[in-house]
């Protein structure tokens, strides 16, 4: 495969003997170019190996988008590790639902997996250390992913988004896994059922996406509970469930945002609340993501 990678930007002078740098880049799979914006903290070790975050956009979002919307930058010029936002093809993933991307035949887990290997090569990524996550049909996609590319995904987490049940992929190798959805999303219903948008699908609700990557994961069927109240006084509160293999350690967590919207706890009203409901300022999604997937390596 013929990689071709462009240098369009650089941000944050951070480091002792290595800058942090912010790229644009692309990679060509099927004959297509595929573009990304990748994250690289600075380097202190040259001989330290990095885990990898993938974070995908939403329908109508761009990685370069993405990057700032879910900005995890800040952590991982702090604890050490990239983040790659890749571009879905007409702004869209092929999640297996009737998106752009796969109306057109697009091979977006190719176009992941081949991202991996590229990243790790040129970044000396820690292959044990890939983790993916996304909102709407990003998190979509990233489910998918956790779904098609277990050998190479260490855990999973998505926003506003869950699975659709008529696809022909399912859970079926444990994976850590987090959902973070609020019950007033009025484009992905907290309770399941269909969705009223061009991609469609009759999709799982927020508990029953739990409770098949618990099976999935052979936790406990009885979750712990935690509740955080509405410290941010904006309407929401936060509910936590952790689903616990107690053998392996292995967790499915979900965050329920009480009347949080189709929006990422912590991030921006990037829309009107009529239109996608509030945002929660009592979590801080990309924080809990990340200290969720730095638990785990691919060789548990």
């Amino acid at each position: 495969m013929k990689y071709v990678c462009l240098l369009a930007f650089t941000f944050f002078a951070l480091g002792v003997s290595g800058q942090a740098r912010q790229k644009n880049e692309q990679i060509t799979v099927d004959s297509i170019s595929r573009r990304f914006v990748t994250y690289i903290p600075s380097i202190v070790n040259t001989t330290d190996k990095f885990p990898l975050i993938i974070s995908l956009h939403g329908r109508l979002g761009t990685g370069r988008g993405m990057i700032g919307f879910a900005d995890f930058r800040s952590i991982a010029a702090r604890e050490k590790f990239i983040v790659v936002c890749p571009d879905g093809i007409n702004r869209s993933w092929n999640d297996g639902r009737s998106t752009p991307a796969k109306k057109k035949g697009i091979n977006d887990v190719k176009f992941i997996d081949q991202l991996i290997t590229y990243i790790l090569k040129t970044y000396n990524g820690d292959a044990n250390k890939v983790y993916v996550t996304g909102m709407s049909n990003g998190g979509f996609m990233a489910s998918r992913l956790a779904c098609e590319l277990n050998n190479r995904i260490a855990a999973l987490a998505v926003v506003g988004a869950s699975m659709d049940k008529d696809v022909d992929y399912h859970p079926d190798k444990p994976i850590p896994a987090m959902y973070i959805q609020g019950t007033k999303d009025p484009l992905v219903p907290f309770e399941g059922g269909d969705i009223k948008s061009v991609a469609g699908g009759a999709v799982y609700g927020h508990a029953d996406i739990l409770k098949c990557w618990s099976e999935a994961d052979h936790c406990d069927s009885k979750p712990v509970i935690t509740n955080f109240p509405d410290g941010a006084h904006d309407g929401t509160s936060i509910i936590k469930e952790e689903f616990i293999n107690p053998a392996t350690g292995v967790k499915v967590v979900g965050y329920t945002v009480i009347n949080g919207g189709h929006t990422w706890p912590g991030g921006t009203q990037y829309l009107p609340k009529f239109l996608i409901g509030a945002v929660s300022h009592n979590l801080n999604a990309c924080e809990v993501i990340w200290e969720f997937f730095k638990g785990y390596k691919l060789s548990d």
